[in-house]
């Protein structure tokens, strides 16, 4: 069996009840495996996971919409990696802070917004572009959902309308990611926190997002474990649409850092592993809500996995320690096809 050891620790998610269900799926080559296991919600009643079901991705927002969106962007020469934030968002008040600081997290950003959670969309926005520039810039990786919510609002100053309409229309729909949404069916969904007597369901859980609806490019995606192996293809080149928003060229270029720390390598919106056996990169990303996803271009191997490790409330560090062993296994197992 393919990945013996990955497939096991996954398996174990839900054996060991350390989240309620679990979808995940595995490409080597050609060959794919996918399984679904365990429950969609253990409260206020019990429900099994049915297959197909859509995620609240959260954070692999970033990496299947608003980073592609950039670089598609960058290949149109609307931007470059060196375009400075402000001279597009004016009222950000740091002129060395470039796109390339944002999609690597290197950007330094920082502040405390009080009552955040309690804002309207327009005082929100305001309060972010005037976040200050801390002593990190440059200096570290501190992974934020700022920067890409600043990237979205440089969506937005190039195409009109809400960013979410423009991620849908510019890589959504070429990519045919048909099942991937920030407007789902509520009863398609499976469940992310139950508080307060109320089960959240099809509503994005992502504070931030949740205020800033269709103009938040950090968070919102909802979707299903095929349209996210569709996507981890596109990146591994093997499905390649005729109106692809951009070009594999363009993904070949991720595999590699774009920052100067050497101990925080850093992609452009990923994050970077090393496969075990000749060290080369692989691209990672997670969701708070309990999604991650690895693709390994050079071997051909992905790995994508969705679960609800919020439900039913808390932040389930367990899961945080039992997710790092199944990234450190796929990086083991990820080999080409014998």
């Amino acid at each position: 069996m393919a990945f013996e050891q990955t497939q096991q620790l996954i398996q174990q998610l839900v054996s060991n009840r350390v989240v309620p269900g679990v979808s995940y799926g595995l490409i080597q080559g050609t060959n794919v495996w996918t399984n679904y296991s365990g429950d969609q919600q253990w409260v206020p009643i019990v429900k099994p996971l049915q297959p197909d079901q859509y995620y609240d991705l959260a954070s692999l927002t970033k990496v299947m919409t608003t980073t592609v969106m950039i670089l598609k962007m960058i290949e149109a020469n609307q931007l470059t990696l060196t375009t400075p934030v402000q001279q597009i968002l004016p009222d950000f008040q740091n002129s060395e802070v470039q796109i390339r600081h944002l999609l690597t997290h290197t950007s330094g950003i920082t502040g405390y917004i009080p009552h955040r959670n309690e804002l309207a969309a327009p005082a929100l926005k305001k309060a972010l572009l005037g976040l200050q520039v801390g002593p990190g810039f440059e200096k570290e990786v501190k992974y934020t959902d700022i920067g890409l919510i600043y990237l979205g609002y440089i969506i937005e100053a190039f195409y009109p309308g809400p960013v979410q309409r423009t991620l849908t229309r510019e890589v959504l729909q070429p990519l045919d990611l048909n099942e991937s949404t920030f407007q789902p069916k509520k009863a398609l969904c499976v469940p992310t926190t139950y508080l307060n007597g109320q089960l959240c369901q099809g509503v994005v859980h992502d504070p931030k997002a949740q205020i800033l609806a269709e103009h938040c490019a950090s968070a919102g995606l909802f979707s299903t474990l095929p349209d996210v192996l569709k996507f981890a293809k596109f990146i591994l080149g093997q499905f390649q649409p005729a109106n692809a928003p951009i070009t594999q060229k363009q993904i070949e270029a991720l595999y590699q850092n774009y920052t100067q720390l050497v101990a925080q390598p850093r992609s452009l919106g990923w994050d970077l592993r090393r496969q075990n056996q000749d060290h080369h990169f692989i691209l990672y990303h997670t969701g708070f809500t309990g999604t991650f996803m690895l693709i390994d271009r050079q071997c051909q191997t992905a790995l994508a996995v969705l679960t609800n490790r919020i439900h039913p409330t808390g932040q389930n560090d367990v899961f945080l320690r039992e997710r790092e062993k199944i990234v450190q296994a796929f990086c083991d197992e990820s080999k080409g096809e014998n």
